[in-house]
This record gives C-alpha cells, sequence and structure tokens, in this order.
C-alpha cells in the first residue's frame, strides 16, 4: 500500500490556487490512500473541506482531529458531526472512530486524535496560553483554575480509547502506523531543530498517549509501531525504542504540502519525506 502523509493544513486559510497545487501534488502520485494527522481546517468547516477533497478524488482520506478543529465548538459536537459525515462517505475514514485497520499482511492502521495534557512539562509555571481556552467551548466554558484538569482528563480518554485499539491488534500484527495530532513524547516535540522546554511542553506534547504507547512497545516487542504527528509545524524524528519510532510533520501555514510517501508492506514501512 502506498499512502501520502500531510499535517497541519488549515484549509480555512488556504488562498485556492494553493490548495489547488495542494490536491494537484496529491492525484500525480498514484496512492491508495491520504493521511492526515489534524489541524484539517476549524470548527463546521473541517467536513466542508473533506468534502470538498471527496468531491475531486476517489482516493480514501485516513485522519484524525487537531486542536484546531474543534474551534467555534466543542469537542463532543465535533466529533458527533464528524462521525455521522464519516458514515455516509466510504471514502473518510475518522481513526479516533475506527478500530485498527489492515492495510497489509501483518500490518494495521490506527489513530487517535489525542490531545496535549499538561502531564509534562511545568504547567503551573509556563507562561503559555493558547488560543484553545477561548475558541474550544470545553475550556471558555469554565475558568483557568480547571483547564488543566480538563487537559488531563481529555488526555486520559484519548491514551484510554488508543490503549483499546492496541489491545484490538491480532497477534499477527508486525508493523503498525498510529496517526495523531500532538506529539506523544518531548523528544518528539520539534521546533527550529530543537525539542520542547518546560514552558511549552504542557500545551505541546501529549503525555498520556506517550505513555501507552512505550507500555504497549514494551509488552510487544516483535511489534513496530510508527507514530505520524503534527501540531508543532516543524518536522523531525524520534526513535524511542527499538521498536517505536515519531515522525513529527512540518507545516506552513497558507501553503498546504505533502509531508511524506509511504509504502506498507508485510515486512517494513518505508517513509520518505517529500516537505522542504
Amino acid at each position: 500500500m502506498r499512502l501520502a502523509w500531510t499535517t497541519d493544513l488549515h484549509l480555512n486559510s488556504v488562498p485556492t490556487p494553493a490548495w489547488e497545487q495542494w490536491f494537484q501534488n496529491i492525484s500525480s502520485l498514484q496512492l491508495d490512500g491520504l493521511l492526515i494527522t489534524g489541524d484539517i481546517s476549524e470548527g463546521d468547516d473541517v467536513i466542508r473541506q473533506l468534502l470538498r477533497f471527496v468531491e475531486r478524488s476517489n482516493l480514501p482520506i485516513y485522519f484524525v482531529l487537531g486542536n484546531h478543529d474543534f474551534y467555534g465548538s466543542t469537542i463532543q459536537a465535533t466529533r458527533q458531526n464528524l462521525v455521522h459525515s464519516c458514515r455516509e462517505s466510504s471514502q473518510l475514514h475518522y481513526l479516533t472512530d475506527l478500530s485498527p485497520i489492515r492495510i497489509a499482511s501483518g500490518a494495521y492502521l490506527l489513530g487517535e486524535d489525542g490531545w496535549a495534557d499538561g502531564t509534562v512539562g511545568n504547567y503551573e509555571q509556563s507562561t503559555i496560553e493558547l488560543k484553545d481556552f477561548q475558541r474550544i467551548g470545553d475550556f471558555a466554558a469554565t475558568g483557568p483554575s480547571y483547564w488543566k484538569h480538563q487537559l488531563q482528563r481529555i488526555g486520559s480518554e484519548s491514551a484510554q480509547r488508543l490503549r483499546i485499539k492496541l489491545n484490538q491488534l491480532p497477534r499477527d500484527a508486525n508493523q503498525v502506523l498510529v496517526l495523531t495530532h500532538v506529539p506523544p513524547f518531548r523528544e518528539a516535540c520539534w521546533y527550529e531543530g530543537q525539542t520542547t522546554d518546560d514552558n511549552w511542553a504542557p500545551f505541546f506534547v501529549a503525555g498520556q498517549i506517550g505513555n501507552t504507547l512505550t507500555e504497549f512497545c514494551h509488552q510487544r516487542p516483535e511489534c513496530k509501531i510508527t507514530v505520524l504527528c503534527g501540531h508543532t509545524h516543524h518536522a523531525g524524528v524520534a526513535q524511542m525504542s527499538d521498536n517505536l519510532q515519531v515522525f513529527t510533520g512540518a507545516a506552513t501555514y497558507g501553503r498546504p504540502e505533502i509531508e511524506a510517501t509511504i509504502s506498507v508492506s508485510a515486512d517494513a514501512l518505508e517513509l520518505i519525506r517529500l516537505a522542504p
């Protein structure tokens, strides 16, 4: 199976000519599917942008959502709307709502939105305040004293869903591709060639997702996990263990790119970066 990976598209900020170029680049690659690791757009426009692609292509889209995708709504309402739309389209696959998908003999695809959950770094001393707290209803309806609890609760729910999917993998699984939005480890949270510090980590690392991945990889050493994520808009790779590798994708507002092509077989997963 040959796939293309793209991330942090923010299509609500993309001029039509740039969208068309991105679409043509994807169409020229002779793919079996498109992978998107979140921040597709904002609010209701997420569905519109996904359907815009579907109307022009027969390519299946496998995706998770990022924090920007929930802007102007709540997490539950956004997910419910996406699940409903995807069940009406054979091309749209919202991985947070799905069990692992077999993509080759012994190879599986799964995903979970994930969330920067305040468990890594120093939340109490951080000077960062994201727009998420004003633009997402789950946070806007509460005060700052409740935000850390919300982050950890959402992160815990994501980790639990991911744990269930990993435990659903059959014993023949030896290659697993995991899509998520937020880097699950500090070592995978890249910005201009460096990894994050304690100030930014609470809002850019999905610590509970990372713990779940580490636990699974320890239990199943014969199973190689490759994680694709975004969120930071800067590229990097982190080798967390012999069977756990994390690729973080780059992005530029207004100019969507194809981050990489991925060839998956029973014995190997080959990722070739395309983005500059």
